[in-house]
């Protein structure tokens, strides 16, 4: 499986300290199930692109309300950061979709 956009909020996540588990950020950041992402990996099938978009959403609303704080608005900006990458990667796959190659 390639690794996805999903994977680099999840490290980011755990760098930062937001979630300790891939099964948290599957649960509380995907709204799947906690053996989501394991189960991805496992089968070799990238995360479906309704996952990445109800990821890139809340990383969206919570970043724009960090950024109006002083204290978290850096992470505010990372947020969106990873909200930006995750909307192009929705982007990418679905211009593969119908863009004639």
């Amino acid at each position: 499986m390639q690794k996805t956009v999903l994977f680099d909020v999840l490290e980011t996540f755990r760098e930062i300290g937001i979630v300790n588990s891939e099964s948290e950020f599957s649960k509380d950041w995907l709204h799947r199930s906690d053996c989501y992402l394991r189960t991805c990996r496992f089968k070799g099938i990238e995360p479906s692109i309704s996952s990445i978009a109800v990821c890139a959403s809340k990383l969206q609303h919570y970043g724009q309300r960090m950024r109006e704080t002083e204290q978290h608005a850096m992470l505010g900006e990372r947020l969106l950061q990873l909200s930006e990458a995750c909307h192009n990667y929705i982007n990418e796959k679905a211009e593969l979709a119908w863009m004639p190659r």
